[in-house]
């Protein structure tokens, strides 16, 4: 599938074959596949629960929650798909970095995946508490009512996937449990989490022996599908498609020769396989949802012989959700005929499908958003806009450039002064150093989740926070901020700040923009300009305008370049000679940024060229040499960039900023790169002295909008453009509107928060 020209997050790793893939991408591909080589698959947790002390009430919830978690046992497995789909894989858990001595917090790779761990308990926690389906998709009719019917059935336990068009009473929700899990401040990370057996691996090699896939995807196997991942294969074929790169077609012929005649095309573990394979693919994208239109269109894109019932196989399952939203009604003019004319006008809300691990993050989102803006006391803080609303306030947006960066930073610092534990947190551990070298403390989101940073929790699991400000909020995808907001205690402060222009997450949904576009809390639009020519031009292109900048003092420098190969040369030329001699920015603080990882300029083949003329030598530790810029992916949807430092028998050890990581051996492939070229996505959240930005003739299907002005922002003081587009570029920046995704939060908190007037 090639991206759409603007796509703002990265789409599902283009197919290839179950071997790996390292084969070059078109450019309009390749920028999909900006975090997915690097993604790392999130481990369960062990959770751990305290006893109830003397209250009877709490005894019963505890055993009713740890029946829920036995129930839920054989559904880890699927939760397992959604995260593999995400990246290629490696067979061994990551092992997290050994820190120095002396040094007590831990690293971001560390943060991550304690992050990551954290999101998964929660989620699956909230899944326990639910006995009945999701109240935001009961208002339905028709097919839609029909499927809803299903979902209902089987999640109640009312009645087996065969008894499809059963409508039983939908099961009431159970309260959430007054008490928030334990925990304790700063926990430490696990040493190393549990890799799959080694008998699970062995059995599951034999199974796909027998069925002609490779071996050497036994241990992605074992660790998507768990302990008896072997004999799930056995019984399912298609659940190899939980398994990052593998497509369609090779899964249908691993099925033929495991099952032979007994499968074909219109086999129901086939219809269920690839209806959740559709929708995680389009998590990738940015969804969190699909139109039911759209999934039987891919159904039927894959030979499905009936779409419709195709979905109906795979509601009736429970592998999937159905949604509707409620329309709001609005005011009944006066007469008997004129409101029928007007409901009649109003086209139905579409019903939407998706994975419960989605639908369950946005409900918690909105919750919790909810939650802070009912619980919040109004205060009159005397200041700025930002100030007197965030004082009256528990819930308050900010947008702006780079410059307005300064207005929530110093909104943070006045709380403080009144005696509040306040905090500001970032995308990037570069937008962490950039503010502690501007004088303001801050810590990335990753580390504040994982407890690695900030004040640590409560014995009920809360930050000790009265206010948070969250930088570069348009980076946080739906799964995080669920975790980060169920993280604040009533009556926090929540300020979400950022560029609504810019790339959004690299995760599922796009909380900042459907939080910005239900207009449930004040908005402050910043006044403060991006200062210098390179603002100019950058506010320009935010406001669909490519406009000729004056820049006197080299600020913005255009080459242009006829083919790809002479934009890797004068991109080369650049970094190593022109921009350390002219501006005075040495190399190793110059980044380059193109439109993707494939095709003659991107990243890869930018990376060779830059390595070979700034840091030549064999790759003798897989590829690499001490010195080497690199890019390295902790978790799914975060870049850290950093510089090899050595190697040894556990992996490849890097510097990151003030921090040493160590990525082990089993996962340099996987989730290593050189960096001195990134693209976009890689790049948000982080700035560097000088950008190169690299435009070749075969980039035009990869520019949008939001592209370019992510791109061209990334520089601090030096912008050079090696420029090979022609008048792509201005289309791009004049029409290049980024698509929508398809998501569920903004009618959601439309739901929970919409004022009477509204």
């Amino acid at each position: 599938m090639t991206e759409p020209a603007g796509e703002t997050a990265p789409e599902a790793p283009e197919d290839v074959e179950p071997t790996g893939d390292d084969a070059p991408q078109e450019p309009a591909e390749a920028e999909t596949a900006v975090e997915a080589e690097g993604a790392v698959e999130s481990q369960e947790p062990e959770e751990s629960r305290e006893p109830a002390e003397t209250a009877e009430a709490e005894e019963t919830a505890e055993a009713e929650a740890d029946e829920a978690d036995e129930a839920d046992e054989d559904q880890e497995a699927g939760a397992a798909v959604a995260e593999v789909e995400v990246a290629e894989v490696a067979d061994t858990p990551e092992a997290p970095a050994t820190p120095e001595p002396g040094t007590p917090e831990l690293s971001d790779a560390q943060a991550e995946l304690a992050a990551q761990r954290e999101l998964r308990a929660r989620i699956e926690a909230r899944k326990a508490e639910k006995e009945g389906p999701l109240a935001s998709g009961a208002k339905l009719s028709g097919t839609a009512a029909d499927l809803l019917a299903a979902v209902r059935a089987v999640e109640g336990g009312a009645a087996s996937g065969t008894t499809f068009f059963e409508d039983p009473e939908p099961a009431p929700r159970r309260p959430a449990p007054e008490t928030a899990p334990a925990m304790t401040v700063r926990p430490p990370v696990p040493a190393q989490a549990p890799a799959p057996a080694p008998g699970t691996t062995a059995a599951v090699r034999e199974v796909l022996a027998k069925g002609g896939a490779p071996e050497a995807l036994a241990g992605q196997v074992a660790a998507a599908l768990g302990e008896a991942a072997a004999q799930v294969l056995l019984d399912d074929p298609w659940q190899l498609l939980s398994v990052s790169g593998v497509r369609p077609e090779q899964a249908d012929g691993f099925a033929r020769a495991l099952l032979g005649a007994a499968c074909g095309p219109d086999d129901p573990r086939r219809a269920v396989a690839l209806t959740v394979w559709l929708l995680e693919r389009a998590a990738l994208q940015g969804h969190t949802a699909l139109e039911i239109g759209s999934v039987r269109a891919g159904l039927a894109g894959h030979s499905v012989p009936d779409p419709e019932a195709a979905v109906e196989e795979a509601v009736s399952a429970a592998a999937v959700l159905v949604f509707q939203e409620e329309e709001t009604p609005e005011e009944e003019p006066e007469g008997d005929e004129e409101p029928a004319e007007a409901v009649a006008e109003q086209p139905a809300s579409p019903v939407l499908l998706g994975l419960d691990r989605y639908a369950m993050a946005e409900e918690s989102l909105a919750d919790g958003l909810a939650r802070l803006v009912r619980t919040a006391t109004a205060d009159s803080w005397e200041g700025s806009e930002l100030e007197r609303a965030a004082g009256t306030h528990g819930l308050v947006l900010h947008t702006g450039g780079e410059a307005s960066r300064a207005e929530p930073v110093a909104l943070a610092a006045a709380a403080r002064e009144r005696g509040l534990r306040a905090l500001v947190a970032v995308h990037a551990d570069a937008g962490r150093r950039a503010l502690g070298a501007a004088g303001a403390e801050a810590v990335t989101v990753a580390a504040l989740l994982s407890g690695a940073a900030g004040p640590g929790r409560d014995e009920e699991g809360s930050l000790a926070l009265d206010l948070l400000v969250v930088l570069d909020a348009p980076q946080l995808d739906v799964e995080t901020a669920a975790v980060l907001v169920e993280s604040l205690p009533d009556g926090c402060r929540l300020v979400l700040s950022g560029d609504p222009e810019v790339l959004g997450a690299p995760g599922a949904g796009r909380v900042f923009t459907d939080v910005l576009a239900a207009r449930v809390c004040p908005r402050i639009a910043s006044r403060l300009p991006d200062p210098g020519p390179l603002g100019e031009l950058v506010s320009g292109i935010g406001a669909g305008e490519l406009n000729q900048v004056e820049a006197p003092g080299k600020e913005i420098v255009i080459v242009p370049v006829r083919d790809a190969g002479e934009a890797v040369h004068r991109t080369v030329q650049l970094v190593a000679d022109s921009v350390p001699r002219a501006i005075g920015v040495p190399p190793e603080q110059t980044q380059v940024v193109t439109v993707g990882h494939g095709g003659s300029a991107g990243t890869r083949a930018l990376n060779v060229a830059l390595k070979q003329r700034l840091n030549p030598g064999p790759g003798r530790f897989g590829g690499y040499d001490p010195g080497d810029r690199v890019a390295f992916a902790p978790a799914p949807g975060r870049t850290v960039t950093g510089t090899v430092l050595s190697a040894d028998a556990e992996g490849l050890r890097l510097r990151c900023g003030d921090e040493e990581l160590l990525v082990p051996k089993e996962r340099v492939e996987s989730a290593l790169r050189h960096g001195w070229a990134l693209t976009a996505h890689q790049a948000a959240g982080a700035r560097w002295p000088a950008v190169v930005v690299v435009l070749p003739g075969d980039a035009a299907g990869g520019l949008s909008r939001p592209w370019v002005y992510t791109a061209f922002g990334r520089a601090e003081r030096h912008l050079s453009v090696v420029h090979g587009v022609d008048q792509a570029l201005a289309r791009a920046v004049a029409e290049g509107v980024a698509p929508e995704r398809t998501t569920r939060l903004r009618p959601l908190l439309e739901a929970l928060l919409a004022t009477p007037e509204e």
